[in-house]
């Protein structure tokens, strides 16, 4: 300590405490990401949970459409036995379009030569009202089967047929759609739209002959190669590896398990062809016209042939293989569902016509919505490497709709499967949830930060303190041998000077007198130390003494008046009458020695004053105090030190240049006496000079009144 300083303590603490702190947020920092690591595993397998239950969903979905016969296709279907020539209403007739797979549009056909059919309307659209079908609910029938035209001819995935007979039948079909058209026009009502282009283009004259078979289908065979176009997609998400996905956690290799490597072998495993038996009505020449089921929605009976003439069906059995489902997306955004089935050597196109977006949020962002994910992650969809759209539950609108704001950490992603398994999940997070664990480690943190602090500020102020201390016993010892050696000096040198006879009567008294302060002054500097020695070992414990205000003036007045009168000043002491015969509970000792101390401190700062005199008074206080203070005309205290001079081995002038005599522990003793016999000390500054106030409590047995005493030297 005695060759530490200050700025060396700073230093040596600052390294202790990096020491310290450093290992320590090490630590915490270790285990924040490792729980971090935690964290994100267990979203991921919750990410991994939703892709299973998705997967599951598609795939009862594509096994409810792969399980439909070839017939179901068509308008008609034969029931029953086939011997019993009679037909009913396919299911996938009914309308509206009845169908599992969310955004579904319509169902449709294609047959070897490039044909377009759907199971909304019988190949002879006159007679649609034998099938129960009313004239609304046709035009609204032909309306969509136009828009799915409209929908794959747009896509190159059909053509439209020129012939007399194909003329007939697609401007009959034109005419009820417009008539749709027409009337939700006037109602005002939002239904399936339909495109006049398209009619126009089906009532051009014929000028061609038919194409061959199984041209109009070749698109198809290239539709799973052929990227939709970038720049009919509906949104500006881009592509997946535009995207600035991290990979912080993906580093740490996860073993992949058992059941998520079956899971993925099953997906990846491709769909075989089946074949099945169909029952299908053959054109034919008769005089009998089979019977017709109704509509199930009208409830009307079949209607009877119109004429002898009229065709009737046959009946035959026919055996057909049915190709896997296909899945692909359109350069017009719409998704489409299709498998190719061949019948008697001739190939037939079946599918389903789906909205995007519809699809998109029935199948993935409602399953994505029910979980914790949907908090704190993003859900990206992607195409052939195209985003096509990005759920996020914390915003309001439900998804994202720039690429800028894509940006995250990768959590996971995979293919759906077959036939989605263009499609791919990408969940990525944007912050991932502290969690209770997190928060303890947070909180244990922020308690080991506060105790390193405090730990560090404590001990550099007991460290300081230390020093200060150490310092201001040197000070003291340097001031006790220098108070102890002057005095001392003066008094053997005047003796000698006695002994040796060399002073001459007349000067005699005043080297008598000259020793006799000297020694006075020594006696109050042993008193001090001795009294400090006492309190420091907290042996010296006061014997009060219940006194009046006015013995306790008494007391003191004969050693504080010699005291001052030698020094050159002018006593004034002051009682008031309400004060003077007040009982008060001290040590007369301590009283005697702490107002001797304060008339020795005011005498030592007020020696260059130009009013040299010391003030001594004594009020009662309301409340039942009484107040002694002794007040000085010198300079004063400094603001900073008011506080500081009560301070054991304090003093305001430095020991190198100070002007005053005296050792800093004067008015410390005074403070601890003071408050060692329950009163209280103070010091404010007058104008001019300093005034110290001791405040006593009344002891209860204590009696009013008294006279004043006033006395002027």
């Amino acid at each position: 300590m005695k060759r530490l300083d200050k700025k060396r303590l700073r230093r040596w603490l600052l390294l202790f405490f990096l020491s310290l702190a450093i290992p320590t947020a090490v630590l915490v920092q270790q285990s924040y990401s490792r729980l971090k690591w935690e964290t994100f595993h267990r979203h991921r397998l919750m990410a991994e949970e939703l892709t299973r239950r998705i997967d599951n969903q598609l795939i009862r979905l594509i096994d409810g459409e792969a399980e439909r016969p070839f017939t179901d296709y068509a308008f008609l279907n034969v029931a029953g036995a086939p011997a019993a020539n009679f037909l009913q209403r396919s299911p996938l007739s009914r309308y509206p379009v009845q169908a599992e797979i969310p955004g579904s549009i319509g169902y449709f056909q294609v047959d070897a030569a490039g044909r377009l059919s759907t199971p909304l309307l019988p190949e002879d659209i006159d007679k649609a009202g034998r099938y129960g079908l009313a004239e609304r609910e046709l035009s609204e029938r032909a309306a969509l089967e136009n828009r799915i035209r409209q929908i794959l001819s747009e896509n190159r995935l059909v053509k439209n047929h020129t012939g007399v007979g194909a003329k007939k039948d697609r401007g009959k079909r034109a005419e009820l759609a417009a008539r749709q058209d027409k009337e939700m026009r006037e109602n005002e009502r939002d239904a399936v739209s339909f495109d006049r282009s398209v009619a126009g283009k089906l009532q051009q004259p014929a000028a061609a002959a038919p194409p061959a078979a199984g041209t109009g289908q070749a698109i198809f065979d290239e539709l799973k190669k052929i990227a939709p176009a970038k720049g009919k997609q509906e949104n500006a998400l881009g592509r997946l590896e535009d995207i600035k996905l991290k990979q912080t956690f993906q580093k740490e290799a996860v073993p992949i398990r058992p059941e998520e490597s079956v899971r993925k072998a099953l997906k990846a495993t491709p769909k075989k062809a089946r074949t099945e038996q169909n029952v299908l009505p053959e054109p034919v020449r008769s005089t009998e016209a089979p019977a017709v089921a109704a509509s199930e929605a009208s409830g009307r009976p079949a209607a009877p042939a119109a004429s002898a003439e009229a065709k009737t069906l046959r009946i035959r059995t026919f055996e057909s293989a049915v190709d896997p489902f296909e899945f692909s997306q359109l350069d017009s955004g719409q998704f489409v569902l299709f498998r190719k089935v061949w019948l008697n050597g001739q190939r037939y196109i079946q599918g389903l016509l789906i909205e995007k977006d519809a699809f998109l949020q029935g199948t993935i962002n409602a399953a994505f919505q029910e979980t914790a994910l949907s908090r704190m992650s993003d859900l990206l969809t992607v195409f052939q490497g195209n985003v096509l759209s990005a759920f996020a539950g914390r915003a309001p609108r439900g998804y994202l709709s720039s690429a800028a704001e894509l940006e995250g950490e990768l959590l996971y992603q995979d293919r759906l499967p077959d036939p989605f398994g263009d499609l791919q999940l990408v969940f990525s997070i944007t912050q991932l949830p502290v969690g209770p664990g997190g928060w303890v480690i947070i909180w244990l943190s922020a308690v080991l930060s506060a105790v390193f602090l405090a730990g560090f500020y404590g001990m550099y102020r007991l460290g300081v303190g230390q020093i200060d201390l150490l310092n201001q016993q040197q000070n003291f010892v340097s001031a006790v041998s220098h108070e102890l050696k002057t005095p001392l000096t003066s008094i053997r040198m005047y003796g000698e000077m006695l002994q040796a006879g060399w002073v001459d009567d007349g000067k005699k008294k005043a080297y008598y007198d000259f020793i006799l302060d000297e020694s006075e002054r020594l006696t109050r500097l042993i008193n001090n130390v001795l009294q400090l020695a006492k309190m420091t070992r907290n042996e010296n414990k006061p014997s009060l003494q219940s006194l009046t205000v006015a013995e306790l003036i008494d007391g003191i007045q004969s050693k504080i008046s010699t005291q001052i009168e030698r020094s050159g000043f002018r006593l004034t002491l002051s009682v008031d009458q309400d004060a003077a015969q007040a009982k008060l509970k001290v040590n007369p000792d301590w009283f005697v020695q702490i107002m001797i101390n304060l008339v020795d401190n005011a005498i030592k700062f007020s020696a260059k004053a130009d009013i040299k005199a010391v003030d001594v008074s004594c009020q009662r206080l309301s409340g039942g105090r009484i107040r002694f203070a002794v007040r000085d005309y010198g300079p004063g205290i400094a603001k900073d030190q008011l506080k500081k001079i009560f301070r054991l081995f304090y003093r305001a002038e430095n020991e190198l240049t100070r002007e005053t005599v005296g050792t800093g522990i004067g008015l410390a003793l005074a403070h601890q006496m003071t408050v060692g016999m329950n009163g209280r000390i103070d010091v404010i500054n007058r104008d001019p000079g300093a005034e110290f106030r001791i405040d006593f409590p009344v002891d209860k047995t204590s009696e009013n009144g008294g006279e004043i005493r006033r006395c002027r030297r």
